[in-house]
């Protein structure tokens, strides 16, 4: 089975600082992949360009064999890709629920006028995107507080509407951009388990973390970046072993508390 994911020879450039300096990598269906490297390494920069933010400098971003460098992000969406962002992003004034339901926008079929007419299709669709939006509420565990402000949630909560909202698009890779930054050990150990469940349900997985040991325990593979390239992939414990890695990122120390893999 080919890659889900292609990255070849990725630039991003702003004005005379490089970014990401030529990357190249591959990400397998039903994989759980990390990303990671020193702040500033071009990690959320990658992430960015995968889902359309910023515009490729050159290279190219293969998707499922077909190239979405270029595209707009809702269309990247609607291809497949969804993802969470470094500083979480909700709408507070807006129910719990509310906030999942913008997620469905890209698999929906009705548009501005139907919805102005409260056609009997257009309702019939509003009451799949709601009874969907509940299904991802409750698989990441916030189905009881639906009808809560999104202001109330406390962050760990907010993580995980943020990811209940991404699942709503019905990804087939999803981009976690630090799911455990802020969390606390059991906070932590929770999001592992979601993520397990998240692949279990086919979805493939390319993270951006620093905690190292939560990286070592849940990823297949690793891909080490410094200064906009890659340094060093493979699976955890490699990349633990390569003293290139050693020197830029994670130290001796740090390794030494890192060297695990998950069972």
């Amino acid at each position: 089975m080919g890659s889900i994911l292609r990255i070849e020879k990725l630039e991003k450039s702003f004005g005379g600082v490089t970014a990401v300096d030529g990357i190249d990598f591959e990400v397998n269906p039903h994989q759980i992949k990390a990303l990671i490297g020193p702040n500033g390494a071009g990690k959320t920069t990658i992430f960015n360009l995968i889902s359309g933010i910023y515009p490729v400098t050159s290279g190219t971003i293969r998707f499922k064999e077909q190239i979405i460098d270029g595209l707009k992000p809702y269309i990247i969406a609607e291809k497949g890709i969804s993802r969470t962002f470094q500083n979480v992003q909700v709408f507070e004034d807006m129910s719990i629920l509310e906030n999942v339901m913008l997620g469905r926008h890209c698999r929906t079929r009705s548009g501005f006028l139907a919805a102005a007419l409260n056609l009997r299709k257009t309702r019939a669709e509003e009451k799949r995107i709601r009874e969907y939006s509940l299904e991802m509420l409750s698989f990441v565990g916030l189905e009881a507080k639906r009808d809560e402000a999104a202001s109330n949630l406390v962050f760990q909560q907010q993580k995980l509407l943020e990811i209940a909202r991404a699942l709503a698009t019905e990804p087939e890779l999803i981009l976690l951009d630090e799911p455990v930054a802020g969390l606390s050990v059991p906070e932590t150990d929770e999001m592992v388990q979601l993520i397990y469940r998240i692949r279990e349900i086919g979805i493939t997985i390319l993270l951006v973390e620093h905690d190292m040991g939560m990286v070592m325990q849940v990823s297949e593979e690793v891909v080490v970046l410094n200064s906009g390239q890659v340094i060093a992939e493979g699976t955890p414990r490699q990349v633990q072993n390569n003293e290139a890695v050693i020197t830029a990122y994670l130290g001796e120390r740090e390794t030494e508390n890192a060297n695990y893999t998950k069972s």
